[in-house]
C-alpha cells in the first residue's frame, strides 16, 4: 500500500532540501554588490557623444545586470541568515 503526500506534506519536505554554506552565501553577496558598483559606474562613464542605440542597449545592459545582482544578494542574505537561525549542520 502506497502512502500519497497532500500538498502540505510534499511542500514541507521540499522546504527542507536546500542547504547553503556560508562561504556560498558571502560568494553570492559579494558578486552582488561588485555588479551593483560596476555597473553603475559604467553607467555615470558613458558621458561621451554616443548614438541613441548605444544609450539604449547599455541602459537595459544595466538594467538587467542590477536586478540579476539584487536577485543574488537576496539569495546569498536568505543563504547566510537561514544558516544562522538553523545552527551548524549535524
Amino acid at each position: 500500500m502506497t502512502h500519497t503526500l497532500t500538498r502540505e506534506e510534499s511542500w514541507q519536505r521540499n522546504t527542507d532540501v536546500m542547504q547553503m554554506s556560508r562561504k556560498i552565501a558571502g560568494f553570492l553577496i559579494a558578486v552582488a554588490v561588485f555588479m551593483i558598483f560596476e555597473w553603475i559606474n559604467l553607467g555615470f562613464n558613458l558621458a561621451d557623444g554616443h548614438p541613441t542605440a548605444f544609450y539604449v542597449v547599455h541602459g537595459i545592459l544595466i538594467a538587467v545586470n542590477i536586478v540579476v545582482a539584487i536577485a543574488l544578494g537576496v539569495l546569498g542574505l536568505r543563504g547566510l541568515l537561514g544558516e544562522r537561525q538553523q545552527g551548524p549542520p549535524v
